[in-house]
């Protein structure tokens, strides 16, 4: 890419990022909440969950687009931000050239005009990529996104620098205890510690990076989530909370929450104790597959216990809700 067409792209992409900002800023203007918001994939094309398995392809199952934002591009940070976000849940994969490219899938060829694993590239090629190319809202008929995510891939050094006071969860996609240890040295390079970052994946990875940038990062995996929840059932009547729920976030799904010993009085409180904040998630329906889901209906919030956040999938419906339910 020759200079000039190299800053064309940086001022477009600063143009897109102050447009998003705005435009939402004003369609959602808020006050804060008392609540915390985990921001799953941020503001994104939300998709049909029916029938969805674990590695098919949610781009070609769009729901009709609201906006032109997509996942894990600074224009939908800022977007996510301007929201009220206090967390935003984004995806990294390392790549050849030593860097972290902020990316969802674990293959190109669903989301964007490229090929292969995203891996297996330099932060060069997936720059070039079309970060909207396949999405599709009617089995592919039209593409309402092509052309519209050229150049919108970015790595995880700018993601930091767009977004100074949004906490990141940063998702570990692999199971290499290498890529944990890589992660914890490119966090350390840039002086970036566990006020800004959070981190989850497979135990593995998790492990390694707890390991090597040491205490006082929340990192965990599924089974850490798994294993507090029934360990704190199990435990919670007498007052013991379990290692398990240490240092962490504690998922909870909205329709399990009445599992959970002292939800209604003092449960967020004593998680609190022992570094941890409880974020409720959406319902496990029967027969759903292991995919987490957020809590995305706004009526599921009048209930919320105070200290309590929530995991979403849709924060352009939960922050303005949760902004209004602070100001009666």
């Amino acid at each position: 890419m020759g200079r000039k067409n190299g800053q064309g792209l940086s001022l477009s992409l600063s143009a897109a990022v102050a447009i998003a900002a705005w435009s939402f800023s004003l369609a959602h203007a808020q006050t804060p909440s008392a609540h915390p918001i985990l921001a799953h994939r941020g503001v994104h094309q939300t998709y049909s969950r029916e029938n969805l398995g674990r590695d098919d392809c949610t781009a070609t199952r769009i729901n009709p687009p609201t906006h032109t934002l997509i996942e894990n591009t600074l224009p939908s940070l800022a977007a996510t931000v301007a929201l009220g976000a206090d967390m935003i849940e984004i995806d990294v994969h390392p790549t050849t050239d030593g860097d972290f490219a902020v990316f969802h899938d674990w293959t190109l060829e669903c989301r964007t005009n490229g090929h292969g694993v995203t891996r297996y590239h330099d932060m060069a090629y997936l720059r070039s990529l079309d970060a909207g190319y396949g999405y599709s809202a009617d089995e592919g008929a039209t593409f309402p996104l092509r052309g519209k995510g050229v150049g919108l891939i970015p790595n995880l050094d700018e993601v930091l620098t767009a977004v100074p006071k949004t906490r990141l969860l940063i998702n570990i996609k692999s199971r290499d205890p290498e890529e944990g240890r890589k992660l914890a040295a490119y966090l350390a390079a840039r002086q970036i510690g566990p006020d800004r970052v959070m981190v989850y994946g497979h135990e593995v990875p998790v492990e390694a990076f707890v390991k090597a940038a040491g205490p006082g990062f929340i990192a965990f995996s599924k089974k850490q989530v798994a294993d507090c929840l029934k360990g704190y059932v199990s435990l919670g009547w007498s007052g013991t909370i379990p290692q398990a729920c240490h240092n962490t976030l504690v998922l909870v799904p909205i329709s399990h929450t009445h599992l959970m010993w002292g939800w209604d009085r003092d449960f967020a409180a004593r998680m609190a104790t022992i570094g941890s904040l409880v974020l409720v998630t959406g319902p496990i329906p029967k027969g759903a597959n292991s995919q987490l889901a957020g809590l995305n209906d706004p009526e599921l919030l009048k209930d919320l216990p105070a200290g309590v956040g929530v995991w979403t999938d849709a924060v352009e419906q939960i922050a303005p809700a949760l902004a209004r339910r602070q100001k009666k």
